[in-house]
Parts: C-alpha cells; sequence; structure tokens
C-alpha cells in the first residue's frame, strides 16, 4: 500500500507505476500544487458468503480471498486516506454452508465490522424469500440502496433508500441502486409482490436528481444488472449508453473481472465509468478519484486488489 503513494507522485512528474495499476483522466488538469480532494472508492461485488479463502488446492482460485483478508485491508487503506467509501453491489448471501447455517446473519455482521457505508440488492439475496431478507437486516448497520424494486407491499416496505448522499471533505457523492429483473430469475414464492420498474428510467430519474438538484460532485450506481450481454438485455453497459450524470457504475451478477474500469460515452458526452472485480471475495476494487478544487474536473486511478495471504 505505501507503493501507491509513490506511484502516484512519479504520475504527476511523468514517471512510471506498476503494471497493475492506471491513470486514466477523464477531463485533463495538471497538479502544480494539491489542488484537488483525493476520494477513495473500495468496493466488492458476488461475495456469495465466501467467509474463507478458497482451499489452497482450488483449482481456480486457490488460497483466494476470505473476510479477515478484506478487512486487513481496507483497515489499512483508510489509516493510509482521509476519505474513504466502501460499497457492495448485491449478491451477499448464498454460496457456502455459512449462508446455510446463519441465513446472512454472519455476511451482515461482518459487512458491519468493516464499516460498509451502502449496499444494493441482488437475486441471490431473496435466496431466504424475503421475510429472509428482512430478518437479516438488524445486523447490517448500513443502508440498502435500490430504486426500481417496489416493495411496498412486502415486508421490505420502507427498508431501503433510493438513495444517499454522502459528504466526503467538501466532495458531495450521490449513491443510488437498481437490481436485475426477478422474473424468471427468482423463484415468485421468494421475492412475492416485489414489483421490479425499468432500470435505466429509474436510473436516469435518480442520476439526474442527484447532480441537478442536489448538486452532488460524483453520482455512483450500484448495479446488480450484470456487465454485458449478447442480447439487448439491460447492461451496465447499456444503462451507461442511455442514461446521463452517472460517474461511476459499481456493478455485479455476471462475475465479470474487470482489470480496469470500463469507460462509456454517455447521454452528456461525457464518461461513465464501469467497474466490477469478479466475485467471491476474491478482489477488493478500489479507485482513487482527483477531485479539482472548483469541482468541474477530476480524473481517477484504479487497482485490482486481489487478497492472497501476501496482501498484507
Amino acid at each position: 500500500m505505501s507503493s501507491r503513494r509513490t506511484f502516484i507522485k512519479q504520475l504527476a512528474l511523468g514517471g512510471g507505476g506498476l503494471a497493475s495499476m492506471t491513470l486514466l483522466p477523464l477531463r485533463s488538469f495538471a497538479y502544480p500544487k494539491k489542488n484537488y480532494t483525493k476520494l477513495t472508492i473500495l468496493h466488492t461485488n458476488d461475495v456469495h458468503s465466501h467467509i474463507e479463502p478458497f482451499p489452497v488446492n482450488d483449482p481456480k482460485y486457490p488460497g483466494l480471498g476470505g473476510a479477515a483478508r478484506r478487512a486487513s485491508v481496507i483497515q489499512q487503506i483508510r489509516n493510509e486516506e482521509q476519505n474513504v467509501l466502501l460499497l457492495d453491489a448485491g449478491d451477499i448471501f448464498q454460496g457456502t454452508p455459512y449462508f446455510n447455517l446463519y441465513g446472512g446473519e454472519i455476511d451482515f455482521k461482518l459487512m458491519s465490522l468493516m464499516q460498509y457505508d451502502a449496499a444494493t440488492i441482488g437475486n441471490h439475496d431473496f435466496d431466504n424469500g424475503i421475510e429472509g431478507l428482512e430478518k437479516m437486516l438488524p445486523h447490517a448497520n448500513f443502508p440498502f440502496i435500490n430504486s426500481n424494486y417496489d416493495f411496498s407491499n412486502t415486508v421490505m416496505h420502507g427498508k431501503t433508500l433510493p438513495h444517499k448522499i454522502f459528504d466526503k471533505d467538501g466532495i458531495k457523492v450521490g449513491v443510488f441502486g437498481v437490481g436485475v429483473e426477478l422474473e424468471g430469475l427468482v423463484s415468485k414464492d421468494l421475492y412475492q409482490e416485489t414489483i421490479y420498474n425499468d432500470p435505466v428510467e429509474a436510473a436516469g430519474k435518480q442520476a439526474t436528481f442527484l447532480k441537478e438538484e442536489e448538486k452532488c460532485d460524483l453520482v455512483i450506481c450500484l448495479s446488480h444488472l450484470g456487465y454485458s450481454y449478447k442480447t439487448r438485455k439491460v447492461s451496465d453497459l447499456i444503462l451507461a449508453e442511455q442514461t446521463s450524470h452517472i460517474d461511476l457504475i459499481i456493478g455485479g451478477h455476471t462475475h465479470t473481472f474487470l482489470d480496469t474500469p470500463t469507460k462509456v460515452k454517455n447521454q452528456s458526452g461525457k464518461v461513465t465509468l464501469i467497474n466490477q472485480v469478479g466475485w467471491a471475495g476474491i478482489n477488493l476494487g478500489r479507485i482513487d478519484f482527483y477531485v479539482s478544487t472548483d469541482k468541474t474536473n477530476y480524473s481517477f486511478s484504479s487497482e485490482r486488489i486481489t487478497l492472497t495471504q501476501k496482501t498484507f
């Protein structure tokens, strides 16, 4: 972690850096002095109750992941950085015996200990039924954010937020969430009277409200739609193309491993970033925004932190 500061300094001076990291300017501006505010976004998706690391003899992910390692890295970054947001893009539940035994309680308690700031809801978070999800909420010391599921006629009514605004050193960050269509993916008896609304329409309304009405400097979407599909099914790529004002989409559902965020031109002709870091808690995503003092420009650096025995 200590090499990150050296890396940023090298970039500012025109030097080299680590191959696993990139600095990609969206709108260029120089750094003759510290005329910017740094915001660090940490994120996960599709952890699927993987509390422990994979076995060392696992054919795909030997010894990778684990909640303890993630917690240690998160704390190390918080010790180094002033402005940190920790977010999750859904499918916290289902995948190991920990979920079968505890129904999500241990997942939410661990995320609370890690001080997650917000999460959205994935399709597998309904796997114990909507009552099972609602029953676990007292163990989560962070809000669940979704703007396209209508829970009016369910026990989840009033238990989620359409958006939340965070103030980090004068930078207003608006966060909202959208979820995948449940019909055909989740049994009706599990999600019951939950109504699925068009995520593109919902996202457009939320992003416009946060940027134009609330004057947020950055707008982040927590998406459990999936990165892309061979069909025109709504995905993060389509969501980015068909909306304005979203600066970053933190995605989930398709378990997509991205080395660096994808850049998509949105309806405003600006760039929306999309990032996703696989599944099972193998990786922790990190995106550092450098917002200019006048809040009109920013650049970013990104890192996909793979959690191994040598991570910390």
